[in-house]
This record gives structure tokens, sequence and C-alpha cells, in this order.
């Protein structure tokens, strides 16, 4: 199980650039997108150690950055959906809480006015 040396840097290369072109976007990185890295990079090298076992690391690092790709992008993709939908509710709460406050400013002032009439 011996991957080869060009192999390995070939695909530790692909993915420094990968992740240095993300990085100068000037913009933060999605969940979607770092699940997208993160799972290329790890089916990459898995797929670079089974390829070795049988004499392809090369083809290995390809099928499983690719398979890992799409898999870090659907945990991704289902992670950030996540962040969202509690970013939601946490504004939804935030409404509900002024409002709430809103009506005991309300009902005080409701008490003062009966108390002075």
């Amino acid at each position: 199980m011996r991957i080869g040396a060009s192999t390995a840097v070939k695909t530790l290369l692909a993915v420094l650039v990968a992740a240095s072109l993300t990085a100068c976007s000037g913009q933060p990185l999605s969940t979607r997108e770092e699940g997208t890295m993160i799972g290329a990079g790890g089916g990459a090298a898995t797929g670079a150690i089974i390829g070795a076992a049988v004499g392809a690391p090369g083809i290995g690092a390809l099928i499983g950055g690719g398979i890992g790709a799409v898999g870090g992008a659907l945990v991704g993709n289902e992670m950030q959906n996540q962040q969202v939908q509690q970013n939601q509710t946490q504004g939804q709460i935030q409404q509900q809480q002024q409002e709430i406050e809103q009506q005991r400013r309300q009902i005080e002032q409701l008490k003062q006015q009966q108390e002075t009439e």
C-alpha cells in the first residue's frame, strides 16, 4: 500500500490550489463549500490509498475526490439548511420577546392609569 510520491504531491497540490482560490474570493466559505472541500480532500486521500493497493493511486484519488466532494456537498448543504432554519427561528423568538416586553410596558401603564383614577 505505497502511494507514489508524485501522486500524493499532485493530490495535495490540487487540494491546496482549490482551497487558495476559494479563500481568495473575498468572502467566507459557506457551510456547503466547506463540506465540499473537506469531502473532496478526504475522498482524494482515501482514494489514493485504496488506489495504491491496486496500482492506480491517481485514478483512486480522482474517483475518491469526486465521491467525497459530492458527499461533502450533501452534508454541508444539510448543515447550511439547518443553520438557516435556526437563524429564522432565533429571529422569530427575538421578535416575540420584543412584543412581550412591549405588552408588559403597556400593562404597567394601564395599571398606573387605574391607580391615578
